[in-house]
């Protein structure tokens, strides 16, 4: 698999098969970056056609947080802030769709806070690294806001429906162990590596076996939704696939050759 390198935008960049999208920077107060978000929905949809190959998505933001959500004070300041906030919700689930529709890994790199947009963002992703001083929040009740980014979606589908409830009623702080505990971060790294150890993740995950990748995520999709009896009837037709595909075989051979597989 041969990847170009490419600078997209300043906030979208595909490096050594990665799709980088900055979600939030620290100029823009740590909030929900929609230039960020808008050009890693172009590039997504291209990548979900099939026009883009990448081997792996990452998350990031730039500064001291994650994602701390919308811009509350663009909200404030719109003349219909109805209007306003539907068409930022419609801008970020555009970007939402195209995320949870792509069949490679996605990591992100969650230091500081994610907060409303930022923590709907985490729980979209395949496998999230946090810290000891990582904090999540959905932040919509403290705004008399209800979620967006498919929060109300996911979050039950990671926690179960009544922690779910809890969590979004309360409008819970949730600290970087909880989280590893309810799953919605994957595991917690030191404060001073998050972004290097999501950045490894994904740049191995980007020269792993792809094919395999997109069969493991697609079944555990699927599962959600299917009896045991589907369910084994799925794997069975999926690992006979996997082991006719090109990285099956090249695993094998490697396995039995006693050499590290070669993906690319």
């Amino acid at each position: 698999m041969t990847y170009s390198d490419a600078d997209i935008s300043s906030k979208v960049s595909i490096e050594d098969g990665v799709l980088r999208i900055v979600v939030a920077t620290e100029a823009g107060g740590s909030s929900l970056d929609l230039q960020g978000i808008d050009d890693g929905t172009s590039t997504l949809r291209s990548v979900n056609a099939g026009a883009t190959e990448i081997g792996s998505v990452l998350l990031i933001g730039r500064g001291p947080n994650f994602c701390a959500g919308g811009n509350v004070r663009d909200f404030a300041g719109a003349a219909d802030r109805g209007a306003f906030v539907g068409s930022v919700a419609d801008t970020f689930h555009a970007f939402v769709r195209e995320l949870a529709a792509v069949t490679v890994p996605i990591v992100a790199g969650v230091h500081g806070w994610a907060a409303g947009a930022g923590m709907s963002l985490v729980c979209l992703t395949d496998i999230a690294i946090g810290g000891p001083s990582t904090k999540l929040r959905p932040a919509y009740p403290s705004i008399g806001f209800t979620p967006d980014g498919g929060m109300s979606w996911t979050l039950p589908r990671i926690v179960g429906s009544g922690r779910a409830m809890d969590i979004l009623l309360n409008d819970s702080i949730i600290n970087g162990e909880d989280a590893v505990r309810l799953g919605i971060l994957s595991r917690l790294v030191g404060d001073d590596i998050i972004d290097n150890e999501a950045e490894r993740l994904a740049r191995t995950l980007a020269v792993g076996p792809t094919s395999a990748y997109r069969g493991i995520k697609s079944l555990l999709h699927a599962s959600e939704s299917a009896s045991l009896a589907q369910q084994l009837d799925a794997e069975a037709a999926s690992v006979s696939a996997a082991a006719s595909s090109p990285a099956g075989r090249e695993g094998v051979d490697a396995f039995v050759e006693k050499r590290r597989p070669d993906f690319s």
